[in-house]
């Protein structure tokens, strides 16, 4: 079952982040500054429940676009986590879903994210540099950098993406090493 996120579940989703990622800090820190930031956008975050046990998080959180008529708000699909004994049985491509169906419905016109076009690219992502945008950082590998345009996209929407401050802060922008990363990856992202 997916399902908002409640107060209830932030602890969960701690140890969700923590488990996927190897990482008891930089992640679940960043979570926890994004669903506080001052944005234009409200944040949307999901969790994935088997047998009332948080297995999955997604989190969308405001970020911009630097396009050439004006900044236009859009969302981050950052972090997706699934702890490791739930992973590859579907529930980041249904997470991955929801989010994107809610970030549609809410009228957003873009999503972006770093992560496996191999994974994220049968999930409803594709090139953002091939599609017109510049990626935010050269940290970031060029296939990993990636978008999903939805209904309220316009084709003058391009130019380039911009994280929020919580990114920075968290270091979790073009966390990956571009020598160690293949199209064939499946470690950006613990869906």
């Amino acid at each position: 079952m997916i399902r908002h996120e409640t107060a209830d579940d932030h602890r969960e989703v701690r140890d969700v982040h923590t488990r996927a990622f190897g990482d008891n800090e930089r992640v679940p820190g960043l979570v926890e500054a994004l669903r506080v930031a001052a944005a234009a956008l409200a944040p949307m975050s999901f969790v994935a429940v088997v047998d009332d046990r948080v297995v999955g998080h997604v989190l969308l959180s405001a970020t911009r676009l630097d396009a050439p008529r004006r900044i236009v708000d859009v969302l981050s699909l950052s972090p997706l986590g699934v702890v490791p004994e739930f992973q590859r049985q579907g529930i980041g491509t249904q997470l991955i879903a929801h989010a994107l169906e809610a970030a549609d419905s809410r009228g957003v016109p873009l999503v972006f994210l770093e992560g496996s076009p191999h994974y994220y690219g049968t999930r409803g992502f594709e090139s953002a540099g091939a599609v017109g945008f510049r990626s935010p950082s050269l940290r970031i590998p060029e296939a990993a950098f990636q978008v999903a345009r939805l209904s309220a996209h316009e084709p003058w929407m391009t130019g380039t993406f911009v994280y929020s401050e919580a990114f920075w802060a968290f270091d979790c922008v073009g966390l990956r090493d571009p020598e160690a990363y293949s199209l064939s990856d499946n470690s950006f992202g613990s869906g």
